[in-house]
């Protein structure tokens, strides 16, 4: 499989209280399967869900999963695509996406018919503080099964969204590439942006653990050449400089951008929006994380796990 965009599902926040309310528990004996293909509740004892004595505090501990082999394909999907900026335990990432563990929209989703609107569409105007999500043309049946991995990881949940007790990807199995090779990655497609002498210093020092790392990087969040901060590319927006036929030149932070209109907000807080007519006015976008986002869908698991793990002896 390969490692696509780190883009995915951008939903709104749901209220503590509306995940923290405590429903009647399912009936006993009826079998169920969790993303691990065990059946008898995926939820029990982890979490604070159906375990430490209490009964399913959500719809979503109520409802039946759904078939081991979708839960997993849509895992890997979600792992794939969507963990660098929702984070893969659903507590967002490094790209800044929102947390899907109190989710109003996953929570409300039955098979995947709220969910899949959002990913056809994406959220190009998404509320304050979240990045904007491009649209994905998934199939459906794509789609569906990370709802439905979504629906099982929301059933282990703790109370007020807290997330399942237990790793969702544990170190040892990110740590399982080639350090050798990865530098050799690393300096082919990274160093003429990248230096571990410079951004990258110490990078595996900075971070808790592989998992961080890794999607630390995968997200562009390791800096550029000469910087030294953590955050680099990671958080910072991209920017715009909009030049009409007069001449007149404006620049800003790119609000919104389509085949009619661009719309930028300038620094003092000031949203111009300009009507486009073929390459009237000239548009000049400036985007930190772009070479990231063309790197990441022609990276093979290999290549993903290597690099991770040359970074990580940078101590």
């Amino acid at each position: 499989m390969r490692i696509r965009t780190v883009l995915a599902i951008a939903m709104l926040a749901v209220p503590a209280a509306m995940i923290a309310q405590t429903q009647p528990a399912p009936p006993q004996g009826a079998p169920q399967a969790d993303p691990q293909g065990r059946r008898g509740g995926a939820a029990q004892g982890r979490g604070g869900g159906q375990g430490q004595g209490r009964g399913p505090n959500f719809p979503q501990q109520q409802r039946a999963l759904a078939d081991a082999g979708v839960l997993a394909r849509g895992k890997g999907l979600y792992e794939a695509n969507c963990s660098a900026c929702h984070g893969i335990d659903l507590r967002g990432g490094q790209q800044g996406g929102p947390n899907l563990l109190r989710s109003q929209t996953l929570l409300s989703d039955k098979a995947g018919e709220l969910v899949i609107p959002i990913v056809r569409g994406g959220r190009p105007t998404p509320p304050a503080g979240m990045p904007p999500m491009p649209p994905f043309p998934f199939p459906d049946d794509d789609i569906k099964a990370i709802a439905e991995y979504l629906h099982s990881v929301l059933k282990e949940a703790g109370r007020q969204g807290r997330p399942p007790v237990d790793e969702t990807v544990p170190p040892e199995k990110i740590l399982v590439g080639n350090a050798t090779a990865g530098q050799t990655f690393f300096n082919t497609k990274c160093g003429s942006c990248h230096s571990i002498t410079g951004d990258l210093q110490h990078i595996a020092s900075r971070v808790a653990d592989p998992r961080e790392l890794q999607n630390l990087w995968l997200s562009g969040g390791g800096g550029g050449r000469g910087g030294r901060g953590r955050g680099g590319t990671e958080g910072r927006p991209a920017t715009a400089v909009v030049t009409a036929v007069s001449g007149t030149r404006v620049e800003g932070r790119l609000a919104r951008i389509d085949d009619f209109t661009v719309s930028i907000v300038q620094d003092d807080g000031t949203r111009r929006t300009f009507v486009r007519n073929g390459s009237d006015p000239k548009i000049e976008i400036r985007d930190p994380s772009a070479a990231h986002r063309t790197l990441v869908p022609t990276l093979a698991d290999t290549d993903m796990h290597n690099v991770t793990a040359y970074l990580w002896t940078l101590k």
